[in-house]
């Protein structure tokens, strides 16, 4: 008897996916409850578990396939049961062995199975793109460390492997075929000794081909490119600036960070700052808070803020929920297992769905000022950016303080400008005066 495995419900709106990874292979014992495979949806990427004990008999949907809710991408049996298709093939076997008894068999080998000493390592297999490289250079991807949160091989851990091991060849898709000789011209049999035949017409070749690749997009990539176009098409986006002192937060950070540490066992860090001061903000500008729906404004009186990660895969936004009902640790505490879990590819879809304001850093990559593109169907989004040392004027006099420019895009369609410079100054105001905080949330 056969088990189909199908795809489950993916969650609100998405209904198909990606095959990412088997992790079995086609003949192998599961158990119920192990992780056979893993889609990669538009928001997240989904394993698949044995809803009972048996063997992997065929795997139906391989690694790149487009698959529906429901489909079946493969069959569990019965351990001691042979399909058909293995009887016939064993039978034929035996007959070709009786009339050729001499004749030596053709090892057949399995598809590759990547190593996994626990269970863990089984649970995060490498990244497709870094399987691919390492196979182009003939790397065993067993002998690479996984640097992320989880130990997963990335491309970029496989590309240092090489750096390491190569004595400095470069690290290119494509750069380790041979060059190809191009033909040359052929003596005709002629009597008059004249060659009369050509060399074939050479294609023309890109000056730069051997320092090319080309690799396919993810569709978590696809529908974040798909989403910022159709944000910037579909909303009246606007930007306005704004500058912060930031004397106040550090000055605060420094006295209490070792005894915030100790008793909350998290460090203090400018996220739980901005996080109240947005919620404060928008408690006094709620249509920031809002969304359009047709030809009606819906109006949000709760606050899930929506906190950017930058991942392997690409930008999530996971949802920090009812943040004015949280204290200073508790959004700290939070945000930061939300980040791992963005970087460890361990959200779930209700991580990532909702949200009413989002809050994007940029500043921890270095960026001075950017524009944040709409979270839609948010209609506000806050970007924070790099504290610098600057001159300012303060009370008649130039002084230099840790500034770091602010930037607010909204959707000009029901957030009016004098709305968003507002808020954007409300929020200025709170940061600059932390103690404010308190009475905000």
């Amino acid at each position: 008897m056969s088990i189909e495995i199908r795809v489950p419900i993916l969650g609100e709106s998405i209904v198909d996916a990606t095959i990412a990874s088997w992790l079995k292979n086609e003949g192998d014992t599961v158990q119920r409850g192990d992780v056979l495979v893993e889609l990669e949806t538009d928001k997240v990427n989904v394993e698949v578990n044995a809803e009972e004990d048996g063997v992997l008999q065929k795997v139906v949907k391989q690694v790149g396939d487009v698959v529906a809710v429901g489909d079946v991408i493969g069959m569990i049996g019965d351990g001691n049961a042979v399909s058909a298709p293995a009887q016939e093939s064993e039978a034929a076997a035996a007959t070709q062995e009786q009339i050729q008894p001499t004749a030596p068999l053709r090892e057949q080998k399995s598809p590759p199975r990547w190593p996994a000493t626990t269970r863990e390592d089984a649970l995060r297999p490498p990244s497709p793109l870094a399987r691919r490289i390492a196979a182009e250079h003939n790397v065993d991807i067993s002998q690479v460390q996984g640097t992320s949160p989880h130990g997963r091989v990335t491309k970029d851990d496989v590309v240092s492997y090489l750096e390491q091991n190569t004595q400095g060849l470069p690290v290119l898709s494509g750069t380790n075929a041979p060059a190809q000789p191009v033909p040359q011209a052929q003596p005709s049999a002629g009597g008059n000794g004249v060659s009369t035949r050509t060399a074939p017409p050479v294609q023309p070749v890109s000056a730069n081909q051997d320092r090319e690749e080309r690799v396919r997009m993810s569709r978590r990539r696809q529908t974040i490119a798909q989403r910022l176009v159709e944000a910037q098409h579909t909303a009246a986006m606007l930007t306005t600036f704004n500058e912060v002192d930031m004397s106040a937060i550090m000055e605060v950070r420094s006295r209490r960070k070792e005894t915030f540490k100790e008793r909350h066992n998290v460090s203090l860090g400018f996220m739980s700052f901005f996080t109240k001061a947005v919620v404060g903000a928008l408690k006094a500008f709620p249509r920031l808070n809002a969304e359009i729906q047709g030809n009606e404004m819906i109006f949000k009186y709760y606050y899930d803020i929506g906190i950017a990660v930058g991942a392997e895969e690409g930008l999530v936004v996971p949802v920090l929920r009812d943040a004015d009902r949280k204290g200073f640790a508790q959004i700290e505490r939070e945000i930061a297992e939300l980040a791992k879990r963005a970087r460890g590819n361990t959200l779930s879809l209700p991580d990532l769905q909702g949200g009413t304001f989002t809050i994007t850093n940029g500043g921890v990559f270095g960026s001075l000022l950017s524009t944040p593109i709409l979270n839609g169907p948010q209609v506000g989004i806050l970007g924070m950016h790099k504290i610098e040392q600057r001159p300012i004027a303060l009370n008649g006099q130039v002084v230099i303080r840790p500034m770091m420019y602010l930037a607010l895009s909204y959707d000009h369609r029901i957030v009016d400008g004098s709305e968003a410079v507002q808020f954007l100054v409300r929020v200025k105001e709170l940061v600059e005066d932390p103690e404010t905080l308190l009475l905000e949330g």
